[in-house]
């Protein structure tokens, strides 16, 4: 049997009879007679769209194009995520500084979270305002969860940082972090995308706020980074996210091969089993992170190093390279050697890192 189809009004969707008739389809087309516009403006105003990221509790914001060059590799991820995105907003939130730089990590990991926190709420509140103004939003999350079942490939939905570049709020500095021209490398990011243009885009900075002073290069307590600009992301990988994806699989293959209590005890320590316990139990804690502390760079944050750079290496480098602390290595690693030559007061545990060994070619 043919379903009977009812047009009501010009403009109006040709719908089943028994559709048509839904009390919920009768007074949206009802809603819809009365209003006098046809839908959202097709172009989102530029300062509209600033002024409510801010309202929202961004630091600062802007947006890019998906069309931007720069973006070419982020264009079939964000139409996946949402199809018909047409402009990335990119957001920024500060993170007090002096928390982050604290050599206790409880500290400087809460701050972390605080932050990743409030510009996750920043990026739903405008994704909920742009929805509620006609338009279709999204925003992943601006770090945890992630796509974990691509793990150890790409987690993410939205690279922010290459957003945030393309954007104009700042520049990838040495140590792979954003630097922003004002608020130097303490922020986070967020992104949200929309599936309309918007009436000005921001433009990447024509310079770089890094002052090359290589005070992350100092900092990393496993000689991640060097004054040359070379990263070595295992080693990053494998110490500052201990209590990670892949640190964990490591704990627990440690459990795994343990004969018994007694012999587990004897490969992990108590910390160490309590720190895995709070990062479990809270959200899961970074074991450096110094890169980011001891930048100097940012408008609002380059005084004191200019002020008194001895005093500035004092009281926030050194502190956090004197800290005795477990510092985890791959084997036979430079990250060991490194460590080792030039922080020897800190203990070094070699580790597999959790990464699952390459298969033997044949």
């Amino acid at each position: 049997m043919r379903e009977s189809h009812v047009t009501e009004g010009a403009g109006r969707p040709k719908l089943p009879a028994k559709l048509a008739g839904h009390p919920s389809v009768r007074a949206v087309l009802a809603r819809r007679d009365s209003e006098a516009a046809d839908g959202p403006p097709p172009v989102i105003d530029a300062e509209w769209l600033r002024e409510l990221c801010l309202a929202a509790g961004a630091d600062d914001a802007a947006a890019v194009s998906l069309g931007h060059p720069d973006l070419a590799g982020e264009r079939e991820h964000a139409l996946t995520a949402l199809p018909g995105t047409r402009t990335l907003v990119s957001l920024v939130v500060r993170m007090n500084r002096d928390n982050y730089r604290s050599p206790a990590r409880s500290v400087a990991n809460q701050e972390f979270h605080q932050a990743d926190e409030q510009i996750n709420h920043a990026a739903r509140a405008v994704t909920r305002a742009l929805q509620d103004a006609g338009y279709r939003a999204l925003n992943p999350s601006a770090g945890f969860p992630q796509e974990m079942e691509r793990f150890p490939g790409r987690l993410w939905v939205v690279a922010h940082k290459t957003v945030a570049v393309a954007a104009g709020l700042g520049v990838m500095g040495l140590h792979r972090n954003v630097i922003h021209p004002k608020f130097g490398t303490f922020v986070l990011l967020a992104t949200v995308l929309v599936d309309a243009e918007v009436s000005a885009y921001g433009q990447p900075l024509d310079y770089n706020p890094c002052i090359d002073c290589k005070l992350c290069v100092a900092a990393c307590p496993i000689g991640a980074l060097t004054k040359d600009g070379d990263f070595d992301f295992l080693a990053c990988a494998t110490h500052n996210y201990r209590e990670f994806m892949s640190g964990f699989t490591d704990w627990v293959q440690t459990v795994a091969d343990s004969a018994d209590a007694a012999d587990f005890r004897s490969r992990v320590t108590d910390p160490e089993n309590a720190s895995m316990w709070q990062s479990l139990a809270f959200k899961p804690n970074y074991k450096s992170g110094y890169c980011v502390a001891v930048c100097p760079a940012g408008e609002d944050v380059l005084g004191p190093y200019l002020d008194d750079r001895k005093g500035f290496m004092d009281t926030v480098l050194r502190p956090l390279q004197e800290k005795t602390e477990t510092l985890y290595v791959l084997p036979d690693s430079d990250a060991r050697r490194y460590a080792e030559r030039r922080f020897p007061h800190k203990p070094v545990k070699e580790v597999t890192g959790g990464w699952r060994p390459r298969p033997q070619e044949s």
